[in-house]
């Protein structure tokens, strides 16, 4: 059956006392609804729907750099849920077939979940709501169930004492076949303590024609909105306690597992060790075996097999470390291709190059790889050797097996075995650093005066 997400994005809860929208904070090294968007999609939806409010065209911007082809629909009054969801009535014209309703600020709603709820719906229930069972209730709206049937949802602030001790509440996910859904937010009103059009009011409406609703239940942690900086502190830190212990299930060694941060998209291979206080950002793949040492930073990179980064190492988007190759420590890499077995042992900068195989980049090398306006690549050759404190002034291309001389600021090529040397001649000046020395300490007395 097609389906359609519905993602609302129009600001549920405070507003971060920022000028930044809600959803756009990041979790993971990606916003709050792009994890949403991430499971949703995972379900290979005909048709995506983004409800904005606050800031939607900042919102719009960060949706389609991740789902070109998702609609953007736009809540101008916060009136409630039910009226967000209706907003996305005309993005869903003609459509028919399953909508299922989920919330920007909720980022860790598993696929899986997601394919429960569309099984439920698949064996008869007409509208399927996600609930959980909550340690503190408090706020949720509480789902009422009798004979197995979700009979209506109630919100906190309008329910009475008995149905406050209820514990199975609701995450606000749905559901349903869209053309039905859409006629019953038709029929919401708004006679509340809020003056709200609210979605849970569906099931009691669907509930009075005789149609069946039905809860699926999953863990509270999945259902995590985000409403404040704390609760977004708390969302990280949930996070990452999951990526750290699926990384060690799945064959990795972290040294010091809570130190080690994950983005929502890192990959480490088998036989991967990684050590103390090590960030990955967003774009990273560890093949088997390699090593990351202390204190590195990692960001859209590839680290090949049996590798070795840091300690104090920062990859930048583009890098790509071969097999077996090393990268030490205050070492930093941007868009630069780094051989199998090659070497940067030490306080080097390497940007837009390309390294060969077992090359050695000595201590204090650096690609001047940007005059101002454009980007310029240099190209060093297989076995080629880097002396210490070398400047490489690209465009510029080191043969294979040349090398150049300790010092050196590198503006031409050098063939391949060749040595390249540009250095000025060393000169030296007999006794003039005593008398430049004496000059100074005698004018430094006579200030002192």
């Amino acid at each position: 059956m097609p389906l359609s997400l519905i993602i609302l994005a129009a600001g549920r809860g405070t507003r971060m006392a920022s000028n930044l929208p809600k959803v756009l904070y990041e979790v993971a090294g990606a916003p709050l609804i792009g994890h949403a968007m991430m499971a949703g999609g995972a379900l290979s939806p005909d048709r995506c729907v983004v409800v904005t409010g606050h800031g939607g065209d900042q919102v719009a911007r960060r949706v389609h750099e991740q789902t070109p082809e998702a609609r953007i629909a736009q809540q101008q009054e916060q009136l409630g849920t039910a009226h967000a969801v209706a907003q996305a009535g005309d993005a869903l014209t003609g459509f028919s077939g399953d909508a299922i309703v989920l919330y920007g600020d909720t980022p860790f709603i598993r696929p899986e979940t997601l394919h429960r709820m569309r099984e439920r719906r698949s064996a008869g229930a007409d509208i399927v709501v996600l609930g959980f069972d909550a340690a503190d209730p408090g706020r949720y709206g509480r789902l009422i169930v009798e004979d197995e049937r979700l009979v209506r949802i109630v919100e906190a602030k309008d329910a009475t004492p008995d149905e406050l001790r209820i514990t199975l509440c609701n995450s606000g996910v749905v559901c349903a076949d869209w053309q039905l859904l859409e006629a019953l937010i038709a029929r919401v009103g708004n006679d509340n303590a809020n003056g709200e059009y609210y979605l849970t009011d569906i099931v009691g409406l669907a509930e009075g024609d005789g149609l069946r609703c039905a809860v699926e239940v999953c863990a509270e942690e999945e259902t995590m909105g985000i409403n404040s900086r704390a609760e977004l502190a708390r969302a990280e830190a949930a996070y990452q306690a999951g990526a750290r212990a699926r990384a060690m299930a799945d064959g990795a060694t972290l040294t010091a597992p809570e130190t080690v941060f994950f983005a929502h998209d890192t990959r480490l291979g088998r036989d991967v060790t990684v050590e103390p206080h090590v960030v990955f950002g967003p774009g990273v793949t560890v093949s088997d075996d390699a090593r990351v040492r202390a204190f590195s930073h990692l960001e859209g990179c590839h680290v090949g097999t049996g590798a070795v980064v840091g300690p104090y190492a920062r990859l930048r988007p583009g890098t790509r470390i071969g097999a077996q190759a090393r990268v030490g420590n205050f070492v930093e890499t941007k868009n630069t291709e780094l051989g199998a077995g090659a070497k940067i042992n030490h306080l080097s900068y390497v940007g837009d190059a390309r390294i060969g195989d077992d090359a050695n980049i000595g201590a204090g090398t650096i690609t001047c790889n940007y005059d101002g306006v454009f980007k310029h690549r240099t190209e060093v050759g297989a076995g080629a050797f880097i002396g210490t404190n070398t400047a490489l002034v690209a465009p510029v291309d080191v043969g294979a097996g040349a090398m150049t001389a300790a010092g050196s600021v590198i503006t031409g090529d050098v063939p391949d075995g060749a040595l390249g040397i540009a250095r000025a001649p060393q000169v030296n000046k007999p006794g003039l650093a005593r008398r430049m020395r004496d000059k100074l300490l005698a004018l430094k007395a006579k200030r002192a005066k």
